[in-house]
């Protein structure tokens, strides 16, 4: 009975994330931002359950990975979807009116959707990624996207938002390491990047709240590649 516990969470990822992309195209972004973070709680309680019962196996792996493509790949890029949908219009002669291309121009949302499955297949048969990741995790991704266009509704361009959404397909794919909130151990001089950055994280959504989920990711990604290059430095 036991081996079914960490799969049936995983389950409840993946609905959470199919929940997430309904919301998105019908508009409720707040809902779907909420649905992604259930899902992103999903996600870390289901590998936990696995490891704390020993049941891991290979099927729940896959599974997961494939949870992960809908809740922290499809839905995001639904997000995005439903807002350059909203404002696909051009300017012309003083009126708006619809671009030959503007229509089409969405859809190039789904790219991040697919370089999150690629990031998650990769993720499976790197054996570098056990206490850290190599490129942006896709549930970091996903809760950025989120977390920015509810937090900043109105205030980003849709096609900056769309041309921001190959930036994070780049970053996904790239081999930037990233620090994973895994603890070997809780002393401070092991894992002061860990603190130092979840410190910070807390202060952010204390004070913006959904903004401050944003800034978070946005800090996450500076930490890692400053922590990154200065190990270059010292090697």
């Amino acid at each position: 009975m036991k081996r079914h516990i960490p799969n049936t969470i995983t389950c409840c990822n993946l609905i959470s994330g199919c929940s997430a992309t309904f919301m998105a195209f019908q508009g409720h972004h707040e809902m779907a931002l909420a649905l992604i973070v259930l899902g992103a709680v999903f996600d870390f309680f289901d590998g936990f359950a696995a490891r704390l019962l020993h049941v891991s196996s290979p099927i729940g792996k896959e599974l997961d990975s494939l949870a992960d493509v809908i809740t922290f790949g499809l839905a995001p890029s639904a997000m995005v979807f439903n807002v350059v949908s909203a404002g696909a219009t051009c300017v012309s002669d003083g009126t708006s009116s619809p671009c030959a291309i503007a229509p089409y121009l969405p859809y190039l949302a789904f790219v991040m959707a697919a370089f999150s499955a690629l990031r998650l297949a990769k993720f499976n048969l790197d054996e570098r990624q056990t206490m850290g990741f190599i490129g942006m995790p896709t549930p970091a991704n996903a809760l950025f996207w989120s977390a920015l266009i509810v937090g900043f509704s109105g205030e980003v361009a849709p096609r900056l938002l769309l041309a921001g959404t190959f930036v994070a397909s780049y970053l996904l794919v790239s081999e930037i390491p990233m620090f994973a909130l895994k603890f070997k151990n809780f002393t401070w001089n092991d894992n002061k990047l860990r603190y130092s950055f979840l410190i910070a994280a807390v202060g952010l959504i204390a004070v913006l709240q959904v903004k401050g989920i944003a800034m978070s990711i946005l800090l996450y990604i500076l930490l890692s590649c400053v922590a990154h290059l200065l190990q270059k430095k010292v090697a």
